[in-house]
Order: structure tokens, then sequence, then C-alpha cells
């Protein structure tokens, strides 16, 4: 699950055009690239969940985004849900190294303000690619994950894991309270919440999450949910 693609180390040639296009990520796969209008602040690649597209994970993220500054990165999986986290066939990180590496050879990306989010099976991968990439993704934030499969760690990455306590698709107890403290043990930075409701994603934590992808952004004061130590 390691990616090749990193910030251009020189002024790149072309430039980012705002707003929403297509991006071609393998022949008849395609994702979505959200630039915002104004200064560009960072860069977030965010999964979508097992039988979702790219547009619902562009939708998650595209209102806090643009008033941060941030452009993102909206992959679609080859299947129904992420292959690398079922199977040792893995087409969607080689798709996506080229589609993220696309992208920052547009614009002079601050390395540090370069993240990955997910909800759901999406949450699992990110999570897995942040553990592997750590170098390239210094912020992780995972709603709603599973599991993750990262084998080797490189970096250290911060963390920021949401979860409802009265989640029935990917249960709490068998995921986040046991990924979040294996985290922890691990040195890893990981500010997690807990809430009342399902599998979904609480507005509040998007907009949490976003001002930790930008560098010169102004801390949201969002309305939090119960933590667990």
């Amino acid at each position: 699950m390691q990616l090749s693609a990193r910030p251009a180390p020189s002024p790149p040639a072309t430039t980012l055009t705002p707003g929403t296009t297509a991006l071609e990520l393998t022949r008849g796969r395609r994702g979505l690239l959200h630039v915002p209008h104004g200064t560009v602040t960072g860069l977030v690649v965010t999964l979508h969940g097992a039988g979702g597209q790219a547009q619902a994970a562009l939708d998650l993220l595209r209102s806090e985004a643009d008033r941060q500054g941030l452009v993102v990165l909206a992959p679609s999986s080859a299947g129904p849900s992420w292959a690398g986290l079922f199977s040792r066939r893995d087409p969607d990180t080689a798709a996506l190294d080229v589609a993220l590496q696309s992208v920052l050879d547009r614009h002079p990306f601050d390395p540090g303000s370069v993240s990955v989010a997910g909800f759901s099976d999406g949450a699992s991968y990110a999570l897995s690619l942040g553990l592997a990439n750590g170098d390239l993704f210094r912020r992780v934030v995972a709603f709603s994950p599973g599991f993750e499969i990262a084998g080797t760690r490189r970096g250290h990455p911060r963390f920021l894991v949401t979860h409802g306590v009265r989640d029935t698709v990917l249960p709490i107890e068998r995921t986040s309270r046991r990924l979040v403290p294996a985290l922890r043990r691990e040195g890893y930075d990981v500010d997690y919440h807990e809430f009342d409701d399902g599998h979904v994603v609480p507005p509040r934590y998007v907009a949490e999450a976003v001002p930790g992808w930008c560098p010169r952004a102004e801390p949201a004061r969002p309305q939090r949910g119960p933590r667990r130590p």
C-alpha cells in the first residue's frame, strides 16, 4: 500500500483550475478533483465507503474544504470497495498513486498539508494508507473505520477517528475501540470522538477535521461529542 507520489520539488509548469473535474484513473474508471476558488491551503484524498462513489466522498467534505481552501481528490474504487483491504490484487492503490502525483505536479503544495480521509471502508483504507505513507499523509481522518491492514509504518501522522456508539454496520466494540488504543500504544497522536448515533458522519466532525488539514486555518469550535480516554 505504499505510494511513490510526493509534492513537486520545483515549481510546477501547470496550474490547478478552480471547480470540479473528472480525473482519469484507469481505463473506464474516473475520480473527481475539486479545486476551491481563492488561495489553496492543502490537499486531501477522500475515500468513499463500500458501494459508494467518488461523488459521495467529495460531497462529504466539499463545503468545509471550499471554506478552508482545500483541494479534494476523490478516487473511485475499481470494485464495490477498496480491493487492497480484502485481496492481494490491489489496482486501487496504483491508480491512486498516479492520480495523486498528477495533482501534486500541478501545485506547489506544502508537504505538511497533504492528508487522507475516508468513511467506513474508506476509513479503513485511509488508516492503512496513512500508516504506510505517514511521510506523505501528515494527517489521517477516519470516520467509522473497521480495521487497518498496513504492514510497514512510515512517518508519524496525526489521526482523527470518529465512531457512532449505535453503529450496526461496523460495531464500535469490534472496531474503533480496538483500533484507537492500538494506535496510541504505538505512539501515535489520536483525537478520538464517539457520538450517540449509527453509521454516519456528523457534520460537526467534518468541521473539526478540516482545519487540521490546513496549517494556516483558524481552528473551528464545533460542539464536541463524548470522548473516551
